[in-house]
């Protein structure tokens, strides 16, 4: 059984690479909690350079909706392997996901609500882990 914090550090990479597979572009940086039966991924800075300058259009609020619902599609095509992620590496199922995108900072926040708590090691406290 793993700890939790090796948890939330696989499914950030398992993140990171479905963005650059999936999406075509992967996070400057992302973060995972597991949170009980909730899992919160933090992704900084998903948008290509085109996605910016759409965003930052002379009509900004079509260019900001424009990339917030085809990154919304893309999602939910995604979906299944979003899920399958979740579900290989903490052997649960994902009951729902929930997403949303700044296009002002380029931030994306995922949110999996699972099945139920995964089974998981506490962290070791701060001063106890090696490296």
């Amino acid at each position: 059984m793993k700890r939790r914090n090796q948890l939330e550090a696989e499914i950030s990479q398992a993140v990171i690479r479905f963005e650059k597979e999936f999406m075509g572009r992967g996070p400057l940086e992302t973060r995972t909690w597991i949170l009980g039966d909730i899992v919160l991924v933090r992704l900084k800075k998903v948008l290509t350079p085109a996605e910016v300058r759409l965003a930052e259009s002379a009509d900004t609020q079509r260019g900001r909706y424009l990339v917030k619902q085809t990154r919304q599609e893309l999602i939910e095509q995604g979906r299944p392997m979003l899920n399958a992620i979740i579900h290989d590496l903490l052997g649960v199922e994902c009951v729902s996901l929930h997403t949303d995108i700044s296009t002002r900072t380029g931030e994306r926040i995922i949110v999996f609500t699972l099945e139920r708590t995964p089974d998981c090691l506490p962290d070791l406290p701060e001063g106890a882990r090696s490296g």
